[in-house]
């Protein structure tokens, strides 16, 4: 007997699993956004006749795949369909108010869903919670600005997370959720969109904890860089720089067009150009549009816009090689080449690079680039928001992932998104073996993953909060252990600057 839960739009039929767990996916929380409702805020879905079969996935967001060398070590799935804004959903049965974590995924807001199997949600399940993936949607689709005379609603990817957040709040409970212990947990794309939405009036109240792995407030766009990248991505396809005329453009013409955009700024990273965009190396983010994201959320945050909501933020301790190893740019890094990236984030002349060199003396060029590189864009955004949260009154924790991976001779380190597959305590899904290897430790996926069900359950996952002066930082490696402020010297050079 497979069990069937109602929704407030019909009734849904999943599938049973080990010990109980009941699966149900492919459940739509919006309309398809397309035809007269592409490129506009999600609306509600129709409501169904009869039971619904939420046996297996729909369709993902559309979506270009990802380039060479990532689309062999990043999990993508790709379902053909309009109906892509759904939801999937794992729990142990209808009874009782569970806690419940939804989790956003990751892909630089242009790749990605809640279809990839190592998101399956049965361990979490196992550990008493109802686990809920998405698809939002990505790129254009998602993020399209055209500037400050661009009268359309902006951030449509993200008024699809909080849509589906609204329908957890009105659903769950069906599926022995608690509504009003929600935790939002993502990475990368998908911890930077949790950021913005701490900022965000519109999805006040919609969750009361937060997990942000590798990604935090940081990544937005003011509304002349999205202007910049919009009509470069309209120059490409050949149509003015309208919304109207880029809906009129088919999906798959759009992601192509998204493709070489992407690649222009990689080649090219100059902020007169792209704006923010040329140092975010991705063309689609949130835009701090005065609207849906009033201001930027470091700002809303600092200011206690998130007080009531506490977090669990960290990284992976080498994030970045995951973009210089498997591509080979860490073999033609210069030293000059990490001089002016230093000088492009920001880092104080004639002091910047001395200190990292200091800190890791033995590093060739390439290596201390995707030092100062994983601090400008994860560690330090990690640091800052649990910083200001803090200074709010909120508790944050913070942590680091430091299982360096076996692939490209032990040269890939803690990189990101190694993290994923030890917090869903996934580590047998084979689509993690490019990037992790076959040799994944299963006591580190205990660790970390008991921590992530501990502070969805009671807000503490299982060490002390960060708080000057000792800062705090739990540490899932293969010997896991506790540290105060580590790279606390180099937290200093960033101050006043990122």
């Amino acid at each position: 007997m497979q069990p069937v839960l109602t929704t407030r739009h019909g009734s849904v039929r999943g599938t049973s699993g080990p010990a109980g767990i009941a699966c149900f996916k492919n459940i739509p929380y919006a309309a398809a956004p397309t035809g007269p409702l592409r490129f506009v805020p999600p609306q509600p879905p129709a409501a169904w006749a009869g039971v619904r079969d939420a046996s297996t996935y729909g369709p993902t967001a559309p979506k270009a795949p990802y380039p060479a060398p990532m689309d062999r070590l990043i999990p993508e799935v790709d379902i053909p369909g309009e109906d892509f804004l759904n939801l999937n959903i794992w729990t142990p049965g209808p009874a009782g108010r569970l806690p419940v974590m939804v989790w956003i995924h990751g892909g630089a807001f242009g790749n990605g869903s809640g279809s990839v199997p190592g998101y399956d949600g049965t361990a979490f399940a196992r550990d008493g919670i109802v686990l809920v993936t998405l698809n939002y949607r990505l790129g254009a689709e998602g993020f399209l600005h055209l500037g400050t005379h661009d009268t359309a609603q902006a951030n449509l990817g993200l008024l699809d997370q909080i849509a589906a957040l609204e329908w957890v709040r009105d659903n769950i409970a069906s599926f022995g959720g608690d509504p009003d212990r929600v935790t939002v947990f993502g990475q990368s794309a998908g911890a930077m969109s949790i950021g913005t939405l701490l900022a965000m009036p519109a999805a006040k109240g919609l969750f009361h904890r937060a997990v942000l792995q590798s990604g935090a407030a940081h990544h937005t766009l003011s509304p002349g860089s999205a202007a910049l990248v919009a009509s470069r991505l309209a120059s490409l396809l050949g149509v003015p720089p309208t919304r109207a005329d880029l809906a009129a453009v088919p999906p798959r013409r759009l992601q192509a067009a998204q493709q070489q955009l992407r690649a222009e700024i990689s080649a090219r990273p100059d902020r007169a150009l792209w704006g923010e965009a040329a140092l975010n190396l991705m063309p689609f983010e949130p835009v701090v549009d005065q609207d849906t994201l009033p201001r930027t959320p470091t700002e809303a945050i600092a200011d206690g816009a998130a007080a009531d909501v506490d977090v669990l933020v960290g990284c992976t301790r080498d994030e970045f090689r995951l973009f210089t190893v498997p591509t080979g740019l860490d073999r033609l890094v210069t030293d000059d080449l990490v001089e002016r990236a230093a000088t492009a984030y920001g880092l104080p002349a004639g002091r910047g690079v001395p200190a990292y060199r200091a800190a890791f003396p033995d590093a060739a060029p390439g290596e201390l680039f995707a030092e100062i590189a994983t601090d400008w864009f994860y560690r330090l955004p990690a640091v800052r928001l649990a910083e200001a949260q803090t200074r709010q009154g909120a508790r944050a924790f913070v942590y680091e992932f430091a299982w360096g991976s076996p692939a490209f001779g032990d040269a890939l380190g803690a990189c990101h998104a190694a993290e994923v597959p030890f917090v869903f305590d996934n580590l047998a899904d084979p689509g993690f073996a490019p990037l992790l290897g076959d040799a994944r430790p299963q006591h580190i996926a205990d660790d970390m993953h008991a921590a992530w069900v501990a502070f969805a359950t009671t807000g503490d996952p299982g060490w002390s909060a960060y708080r000057a002066p000792d800062r705090a930082v739990r540490r899932f490696g293969a010997s896991p252990d506790i540290t105060h402020d580590p790279r606390g010297d180099l937290r200093v050079l960033w101050e006043g600057v990122r």
